[in-house]
């Protein structure tokens, strides 16, 4: 079989079983189980296929229309310009949490430490010790995610710490200048109208926060200002419709921002810690 055949058949495949995109799933697949990049299908579309790919590209193909993700199927993810490693450990990086580092890197001028809360595949906290070299570091309650996002931190040559602990628990008293974090925001009754890609494959711990959605907002924005010292920032990225709440939460803090994404969806809020809620330093 040829590359142009295997591509026609896997595209329709994909289809009848309504998956997005197709013929591009089919070409990622196909190029990842060939071991290549997908422009060498373009150039080589009459090559065969060995059987050994083959094989590799028919298991991807029946992973995929089961609906297991493609980023978890070639198990990496373009995030800001960089190559993450994911597994069902850890959410998949959206590209609108690029709008956090972005934000995240117009605040931080100036910041000595940087704290991601909930790492996942470590590529907030990554992206943005890559982009400004800034100390940072990271918390992760999930053991195995922090494997997975210390992995990525070594092959990208990033020192970034890894802390498994949850939210806070580990990071001493005003010790950081910036905290980011894209918090589970996913109220519990909303599971059965998620994407099955969604719901059956990515962590549940890294997507629902509990009953309303915003438990772990009001647990970060409650908790930060023991860990921030004066002037710090904290950033977050907004689930859909959860600004007016998020808002509120931050009643009192100072230089308020919402930033939108290109849909011009409330995207990330960031604000200043207050003065008042300061700990005093002994």
């Amino acid at each position: 079989m040829t590359i142009q055949t295997a591509l026609l058949q896997g595209t329709r495949l994909l289809e009848d079983a309504q998956v997005a995109v197709p013929r591009l799933t089919a070409e990622v697949l196909l190029a990842h189980a060939m071991r290549r990049e997908r422009a060498y299908l373009f150039a080589h579309s009459e090559q065969e296929l060995r059987e050994v790919e083959w094989l590799h590209y028919g298991r991807y193909l029946h992973e995929r229309m089961r609906g297991k993700p493609t980023q978890y199927i070639t198990g990496r993810v373009e995030f800001y310009g960089r190559e993450f490693r994911v597994t069902p450990d850890v959410l998949i990086p959206r590209p609108e949490t690029e709008h956090v580092v972005e934000v995240a890197l117009e605040v931080a001028r100036g910041a000595g430490s940087i704290l991601d809360v909930g790492a996942g595949s470590g590529a907030l906290a990554i992206t943005l010790e890559r982009e400004n070299g800034v100390k940072t570091c990271a918390t992760e309650i999930s053991p195995a995610a922090a494997r997975i996002a210390l992995a990525n931190a070594q092959r990208l040559q990033s020192p970034v710490s890894i802390v498994v602990c949850d939210f806070f628990s580990a990071i001493a008293p005003a010790s950081i200048d910036l905290i980011v974090a894209n918090p589970p925001y996913v109220p519990l009754a909303q599971r059965e109208g998620l994407q099955r890609e969604v719901r059956d494959w990515e962590p549940h711990v890294a997507l629902f926060a509990g009953e309303t959605g915003f438990e772990a907002y009001e647990q970060i924005v409650a908790d930060a200002p023991r860990v921030l010292r004066p002037g710090g920032w904290i950033v977050m990225e907004l689930g859909f419709g959860s600004l007016e709440r998020v808002a509120t939460l931050l009643a009192g803090w100072q230089d308020v921002r919402i930033v939108p994404d290109l849909a011009g969806i409330p995207r990330v809020i960031a604000a200043v810690v207050p003065v008042k809620h300061q700990p005093l330093k002994h």
